[in-house]
């Protein structure tokens, strides 16, 4: 009977996945690359070929020569809603969906919807419109991926409040970069093709300098390298005999740490294309009772990150933190445990324990590594 059911939900998954619509994604290294003329480009090219397109959300941000890209395409009006008083424009969801077309355009993936509609983020939107059967296009800058915040908070100062998860880029069918020079860039900023001309000076003198820009650059063409490789071992699997990565981050209640050995850890597994957990082994002294109300919150937000990072949380009770790790190591066949720098609270607990030794015995034996994330 467990076989049967096993086979059914197999079936049941293999039709919702034909049914589902399919997604692609333009990905940049930063505003005026190009993203949003190359997907108006795209859908004339489809409306020329009898295609059923339609754009559901864009924002040409005045560019001239952006906006002529939209003559004689299908707009979707904005839904209006009330906010605070301000009467504001929104993609209408709902609307694509009943309309249902063959294809919709929709910008700005990582967009925060105002506040009581549907759902809180488009790229929430556009989960549902592919669930509902219509095929996506999209676009979306690098410094709006999850796993990358910190490192892009490192290169341009800018912690970017509007984020998606890595699992949003996985679940596309095709990733597109759309790659400038630092040079080509700059001398669209200087022409007024990406701002106006009073945003132009501030610009250059912060987030459109050449070494900024060079770094950005690297994150997209690896990002998107890296995706393109997931799809060749997803759909091509070289060597099928090879072992199955599994990653677990260990984290504890500091919460800076934890984040940014979260974010590296899902950006581990997203390359190996792999399963991840997240592990907080809880001590006596980090019992509920114990610890702050704001560490809690803290712990259940990264938690909430780790899961919209595509890890499965694993909590447990142990005095004896690397003991902890031992055992849900061992359980979950993780071949990689991630951990903070040595100098860390956490490191501090597990190298300060008898049963360290105990544990990087156990880990040689087993073929578990541990990595260091920084």
């Amino acid at each position: 009977m467990p076989e049967i059911t096993s086979n059914a939900e197999h079936f049941l998954n293999l039709i919702r996945k034909n049914r589902r619509g399919k997604f692609k994604i333009y990905i940049g290294m930063s505003a005026g690359v190009g993203k949003t003329f190359r997907m108006l480009q795209e859908a004339q090219t489809l409306l020329r070929n009898g295609v059923d397109v339609m754009i559901g959300y864009i924002e040409t941000h005045n560019r001239k020569e952006t906006h002529e890209l939209l003559e004689g395409l299908p707009v979707l009006p904005r839904r209006k809603l009330f906010y605070k008083g301000k009467e504001l424009e929104e993609f209408d969801v709902q609307a694509v969906i009943n309309l249902h077309p063959e294809v919709v355009i929709v910008d700005e993936l990582a967009h925060s919807n105002i506040e009581g509609s549907k759902n809180e983020k488009r790229w929430q939107d556009v989960i549902e419109i592919l669930d509902a059967g219509i095929n996506v296009i999209s676009a979306v800058n690098i410094q709006h991926i999850e796993s990358l915040n910190s490192a892009v908070k490192e290169i341009t100062g800018v912690d970017v409040a509007e984020r998606i998860p890595d699992s949003v880029l996985q679940q596309a069918d095709e990733v597109v970069n759309i790659d400038l020079t630092a040079d080509e860039l700059i001398t669209r900023l200087k022409e007024g093709k990406i701002y106006s001309p009073d945003k132009i000076e501030v610009s250059l003198k912060n987030f459109f300098q050449s070494e900024r820009i060079l770094q950005l650059r690297e994150l997209a063409l690896k990002e998107v390298a890296g995706q393109v490789e997931r799809k060749i071992e997803t759909e091509l699997p070289r060597n099928t005999h090879l072992k199955t990565e599994r990653f677990m981050a260990c984290i504890s209640s500091n919460h800076e740490i934890a984040k940014k050995v979260i974010r590296k850890t899902a950006r581990l597994a997203s390359y190996y294309n792999s399963k991840w957990y997240v592990l907080y082994v809880q001590t006596p002294n980090e019992s509920g009772d114990k610890i702050g109300l704001a560490l809690q919150r803290h712990l259940i937000n990264n938690f909430k990150l780790a899961a919209e990072l595509g890890a499965e949380i694993i909590k447990i009770k142990n005095k004896n933190i690397a003991k902890g790790i031992l055992e849900a190591s061992v359980d979950q066949h993780i071949t990689t445990i991630c951990i903070g720098k040595p100098h860390l609270t956490l490191w501090n607990i597990i190298v300060s324990t008898p049963v360290f030794n105990q544990l990087l015995n156990k880990l040689s034996e087993s073929d578990i590594d541990i990595v260091i994330l920084a």
